[in-house]
């Protein structure tokens, strides 16, 4: 039996699957902080680009930018 990580996971897998083949979806922006997503887009093959100490509106939320190689 899965356990539900596992369950949500594949659903995060399968949907970024889609936005890759489906939508052309090559870039990424993750918040520094949220390591578990770094970690999901690291192991489907994103790679770290860039970072901002600032996210899009201004706050002081770094994140880094990221794109599929």
């Amino acid at each position: 039996m899965h356990s539900p990580g596992s369950k949500r996971k594949r659903w995060g897998k399968a949907l970024l699957e889609y936005a890759v083949q489906q939508l052309k979806v090559t870039k990424v922006d993750v918040n520094v902080d949220y390591k578990q997503a770094v970690g999901f887009y690291e192991h489907l093959g994103f790679k770290v680009i860039g970072r901002s100490e600032v996210d899009s509106s201004g706050k002081p939320y770094p994140i880094l930018f990221m794109e599929l190689k």
